[in-house]
């Protein structure tokens, strides 16, 4: 599997997607938790004063929900431009292209793994304390990775060929923003569509999070079961796709 075989390549990619995009600003990193904190506080005053929102720990709740919608924006979004963006190793040496695409969302995916240790002394100022389940964390985590990666080669093998598919996807996250619960409760959606809204996979993940982290819940065996089947189905059709294209990805570059 590439993966093991080019252990090494992948490592140099990782890191140096993270220095590139730590190291050329003033407070590195930090963007990282400021930027979803900047938002948060926007977001918290418009719910909490504006509509009244009720939920407990409405701060901590937001937080959880924008950090995981950045790894999944962040991820399938670095994923379509993994292959472009390092058109000289496309076009001048040979290795699978999937070795490109995977370490950018890994990159991503170690970031994203920051924000939410960052996320966990601010949990317990604000007087949320976390339960000994937070040690499930990383399995949610790995099941969510499974979904970017899956859509993130489909979107890398069709940014060579369509270039329009950037805007295109700018369009979706922003709608997959308000349809999925990132800075509002569950309790909001009407039972009669629920079935239909929770067949997101993004909703069942954000969920899961949140009832982890906050209320020290685990996952039901079926909800992980069904996140799990989404995340198989997306990663065997993103695969598909990426070695039906790839073989023209040189010339297109």
């Amino acid at each position: 599997m590439y993966i093991f075989e080019y252990k090494d390549l992948i490592k140099n990619l990782v890191i140096s997607d993270l220095k590139m995009k730590y190291s050329s600003s003033v407070i590195g990193f930090a963007w990282s938790m400021l930027n979803p904190l900047l938002m948060m506080l926007v977001l918290y005053f418009v719910f909490n004063n504006v509509f009244k929102s009720t939920q407990e720990h409405f701060a901590i709740y937001i937080l959880i929900g924008l950090t995981g919608w950045r790894f999944f924006t962040f991820g399938t979004t670095g994923a379509m431009y993994s292959i472009v963006g390092k058109s000289s190793l496309v076009t001048k040496i040979f290795i699978p292209r999937e070795i490109l695409t995977f370490s950018a969302v890994i990159s991503v995916f170690i970031s994203s793994l920051l924000e939410f240790m960052v996320l966990i002394p601010l949990m317990v100022i604000l007087g949320v304390k976390p339960s000994i389940f937070i040690i499930f964390f990383p399995v949610l985590h790995i099941l969510f990775f499974l979904i970017v990666y899956g859509i993130g080669l489909a979107m890398a093998s069709l940014f060579v060929y369509y270039r329009d598919v950037n805007q295109i996807w700018d369009v979706l996250l922003q709608m997959g923003f308000f349809l999925s619960p990132i800075v509002y409760p569950l309790s909001l959606i009407p039972e009669k569509y629920m079935f239909y809204y929770m067949l997101n996979p993004i909703t069942s993940l954000i969920e899961m999070y949140r009832n982890l982290l906050l209320s020290g819940i685990l996952p039901g065996l079926m909800d992980i079961v069904l996140v799990l089947m989404f995340g198989i189905i997306l990663f065997s059709l993103g695969s598909w796709l990426f070695r039906k294209l790839s073989p023209g990805f040189a010339e297109e570059i």
